[in-house]
């Protein structure tokens, strides 16, 4: 959302291991979600990006911290891993 990207999302609990639920607003040219969640420390964070995105100055992963869900720019920031959710 703080991209402007996302239009809202909404957590759905199904018992298990719980649901996201994303309404984008259509100014993606791509998005994929990673399955399952890797863990991803906070030293492997250019590792990732390098696999994943097409550029280092384009696109956002998502990961979920301890912290809450932010991309892989704020990750670095706060010097936090987590799992990766998508991208």
């Amino acid at each position: 959302q703080k991209h402007g990207y996302i239009n809202e999302f909404e957590f759905v609990d199904d018992h298990r291991a719980g649901k996201i639920v994303v309404e984008l607003n259509g100014r993606l040219n791509k998005c994929g979600v990673i399955s399952p969640r890797y863990d991803l420390a906070s030293g492997e964070l250019e590792q990732w990006v390098g696999r994943l995105l097409p550029s280092r100055l384009f696109g956002f992963i998502v990961i979920t911290t301890a912290q809450g869900i932010m991309d892989h720019e704020e990750a670095r920031r706060k010097k936090t891993g987590g799992k990766v959710v998508g991208f």
